[in-house]
């Protein structure tokens, strides 16, 4: 973390958000937050009512394959559209005063303002021509203007610190946001005088939400206690040598990790033996890459029969693994738990980390997590907590200091609470 904060190109990137200050949870208003980054997008009004209480309301329209590869003009046309229709139904479409809006675009982008970045590369299937190297805040804007959308692009938004800002309108002395999902990363909020690397000039306060990039951590390969089933999962991923921590935590690798371990066994004759050779081990399925789903270790830890019923049916009905013995099936489960357990426990020491680098008042601290590890894997944040006694002996306490919490819609709530900071800082300069 020190090293990303004192200077660019870090493995860690810890790159400053241009989000300057916290929330307090006495903010009110209208404000519109858009998110793009798959096959949705979708317009969120988040209307602030104080005290920590907002309600929201929303809408979904389809990205077209042809809109993701044609001109970007035609994508932030459609965008505008979207927004005008969105805000006509909302009874706004004649608004005196123009709405702020946060807009979550999940591509790679060189941020150099709270609303203002550069898209270095486009990933997840878009391929927008005449986007790459300009500014999307500046095209939707334009695109905007022509459509006399009464809106104002006033925060370039990236998820994680979305869901920071989710979670601290109701709790203030929330410290970091985390995605534990798909993939993983967090965000936390740090002093400007610890950002060595600032070349941004006067700020409206003395903290900023930094957005890490965790899941880069040790792609040198120095401190995670990686395996031969992570090796083979990394050479294997269309990213080899890149983020290994997130491979080691992340929704999209575990059940593959617990796959490679599978076959291994299999291979060996340590499990799925059986003497004619009409194997069940030599399941076309088990063999295939990505067939073991993440879910599927899910479903499996929350198997509490006596004879692991549901598991057999999951190996059964997925993986063509029938006629599973119960000392087998217990077996699968134990490298489910594994594995299972060694995300939550590498995911906590991120969060010890952020602790342990701010410190922490009498007050302790909130961390809010968005992600379907966190929210549905079973245990996954009890296990977290054990790590954290474990890393932090000194907090007696601990479930009460640092206080883990489930944050929902960083990338819409999150980003219109973006966006209303933005107009705050405005406001303040």
């Amino acid at each position: 973390m020190d090293k990303g904060l004192a200077r660019e190109g870090a493995t860690i990137a810890m790159i400053p958000s241009y989000v300057e200050g916290r929330l307090t949870g006495k903010e009110e208003g209208n404000f519109l937050a858009l998110d793009l980054g798959g096959t949705n997008l979708r317009v969120v009004l988040v209307t602030l009512l104080g005290q920590g209480k907002f309600k929201t309301v929303s809408s979904k329209s389809r990205v077209s394959e042809e809109l993701k590869t044609g001109p970007m003009r035609n994508l932030c046309d459609y965008i505008a559209e979207c927004v005008d229709t969105f805000l006509t139904e909302q009874g706004l479409e004649d608004q005196e005063t123009e709405l702020n809006l946060g807009y979550t675009f999940s591509f790679p982008v060189l941020q150099t303002k709270i609303n203002r970045g550069i898209l270095s590369t486009w990933t997840k299937g878009f391929a927008c021509t005449g986007a790459v190297g300009k500014d999307p805040v500046l095209l939707l804007q334009d695109a905007l203007l022509r459509k006399h959308v009464p809106v104002k692009v006033s925060a370039l938004v990236n998820d994680t610190v979305g869901t920071l800002l989710s979670n601290a309108y109701n709790k203030p002395n929330t410290l970091a946001g985390l995605i534990l999902g798909t993939g993983s990363n967090g965000a936390y909020i740090e002093k400007m005088s610890n950002i060595g690397k600032w070349k941004g000039g006067k700020t409206t306060s003395d903290e900023m939400i930094i957005n890490m990039e965790f899941g880069a951590f040790d792609n040198e390969r120095m401190m995670l206690p990686l395996t031969r089933f992570d090796n083979k999962l990394d050479r294997e991923s269309i990213n080899p040598h890149a983020q290994i921590y997130e491979k080691l935590i992340s929704g999209m690798y575990l059940g593959e990790i617990t796959r490679n371990v599978l076959t291994d066994m299999i291979d060996r004759e340590l499990l799925l033996k059986r003497d004619v050779h009409t194997s069940i081990a030599w399941s076309k399925e088990v063999s295939r890459h990505w067939s073991f789903e993440t879910a599927f270790m899910s479903n499996i830890e929350s198997d509490d029969t006596a004879e692991l019923t549901h598991t057999k049916e999951i190996l059964d009905t997925n993986l063509n693994l029938s006629d599973v013995t119960t000392t087998e099936a217990k077996f699968i489960k134990k490298i489910c738990e594994l594995v299972g357990k060694r995300a939550a426990r590498l995911a906590a020491t991120s969060i010890s980390a952020i602790v342990q680098h701010c410190g922490v008042g009498p007050d302790g601290c909130d961390i809010g997590i968005d992600g379907s590890l966190y929210e549905f894997y079973p245990s996954f944040e009890l296990r977290m907590y054990e790590a954290l006694k474990e890393l932090n002996p000194e907090i007696n306490n601990l479930e009460k200091t640092i206080r883990l919490g489930l944050a929902r819609d960083g990338s819409g709530v999150g980003a219109a609470l973006t966006a209303c900071v933005a107009a705050r800082m405005e406001e303040s300069k």
